[in-house]
């Protein structure tokens, strides 16, 4: 009698989270005593003008390394900076960790304010780029590249999520307010709201832009996937979506931008899902900048030994090692892996049975390609085997009899090609 594993000859239909019309109220973290801050780059040479130890921070100041535009941070507490160090994160990626002791009473910035009268894309770049959500709105100001599309999407690209959606379906005014201060200060007349087809009625009429459904069905929401959907393009290698005009937002980062010229402050609240243990879900509101830590003893959860803490969602997460990595803009899920529950990636060599390549969204030779970048010829792989097909969703490392770690092979070799191109183009 033959046998075949669930996955063989069929894909799965893995659903989203679709919240009900009863939207929960997310459970409120209390302010951090420390909070601590990831500025994109690297310290420059000398001393910064403005980041030292012994400076004091308002809640919602922008801090950055020098004075003229460029990566910024939000404060998400008011206090004293207490230390300045480099940190390393995924992929090589380089930050400066800025650590902020919090002081007994709270003090807001006002220069956002102050700018909004004269608000333009400038400003909105350096104030609101590391508000909730994360928006990339530095690429609005990239004369050679520009934006004539925003797609707002309003759904959560992984499994068990439902932090953007709840923004969608909460904070709908917040919402239509940044799609207008977008289009006024960036000049950008098109903008698609996406969301997952079962609420499309939800929601069609409610925004001012046009509203697009995509499949409730995982992997759906990919921005890669709903590029496909909307224009049946892909991108090629050394290609990003302002190649194509498009930028893509969180539904939360354009609350946040809503919010922010309403009421003349930037919001440094993020909404997160908590998953347990057990598979217990829990939206819970807490600053950017609190360390897991305190989120996870917010509800009593307890890591032990073993245990696994995973930044994102069961498919395309990525762990981390400390209960002192502080949640950032774009952090949208928190999960909590018991150490039984684990199934670790291993060496075994792949055995051929094309589980990869039936499940795969993109229809890639997945067996063939992570040969390739398992040997780290990451320019072969993507010329030879569509490396840059790939939605990034997790579905071929999810059935691999062998435990091959291929989501993560792919990730480091778009992130190596994506170093290497612009160098060699530089010296060209």
């Amino acid at each position: 009698m033959l046998s075949k594993s669930f996955f063989g000859y069929t894909r799965p239909a893995f659903r989203y989270e679709l919240l009900s019309t009863t939207l929960p109220q997310p459970i409120a973290v209390a302010v951090p005593s420390t909070a601590t801050l990831l500025l994109p780059g690297e310290m420059g040479p000398g001393k910064s003008e403005s980041l030292k130890v012994g400076t004091n921070v308002k809640t919602g100041q922008r801090l950055a390394w020098s004075p003229s535009p460029g990566p910024s941070v939000i404060s998400g507490i008011s206090g004293t900076i207490s230390a300045i160090e480099s940190q390393t994160g995924n992929y090589g990626q380089k930050f400066i960790a800025i650590t902020v002791a919090r002081d007994a009473s709270e003090t807001f910035d006002d220069q956002f304010a102050a700018a909004v009268p004269q608000l333009d894309a400038q400003t909105l770049s350096d104030h609101l780029s590391m508000a909730p959500g994360g928006p990339a709105l530095n690429k609005l100001l990239n004369a050679k590249k520009p934006i004539n599309t925003i797609i707002v999407y309003g759904g959560d690209t992984d499994l068990l999520i439902e932090s953007n959606l709840y923004i969608l379906k909460r904070e709908t005014e917040a919402v239509n307010q940044g799609i207008k201060v977008l289009k006024e200060t960036a000049g950008v007349e098109k903008v698609v709201v996406v969301v997952p087809a079962e609420s499309f009625q939800n929601f069609d009429g409610h925004f001012k832009g046009d509203v697009k459904a995509v499949p409730s069905a995982y992997p759906g929401a990919q921005p890669l996937m709903i590029l496909y959907q909307l224009t049946g393009k892909m991108l090629v290698q050394g290609q990003a979506f302002e190649d194509l005009g498009m930028l893509f937002i969180r539904a939360e980062a354009v609350a946040a931008i809503g919010k922010a010229v309403s009421s003349g402050r930037v919001p440094v609240d993020k909404i997160l899902t908590v998953v347990d243990k057990k598979g217990n879900k829990n939206l819970l509101s807490a600053r950017i900048g609190t360390p897991v830590g305190d989120i996870l003893g917010r509800l009593k959860i307890t890591v032990n030994e073993g245990d696994r803490i995973i930044f994102g969602g069961p498919m395309t997460g990525t762990a981390i090692y400390s209960e002192q990595q502080p949640i950032a803009p774009d952090t949208d899920a928190i999960m909590v892996q018991d150490h039984a529950d684990i199934h670790f990636s291993s060496d075994y060599p792949c055995i051929n049975c094309g589980e990869c390549i039936r499940i795969c969204p993109s229809n890639i030779q997945v067996h063939m390609l992570e040969r390739f970048l398992e040997a780290g010829q990451y320019q072969e792989g993507a010329d030879l085997y569509d490396l840059y097909a790939c939605v990034e969703c997790g579905l071929c490392s999810l059935v691999c009899p062998s435990r091959i770690p291929i989501l993560q092979y792919i990730k480091l070799a778009k992130f190596e090609l994506a170093r290497v191109i612009p160098a060699e183009e530089e010296n060209e």
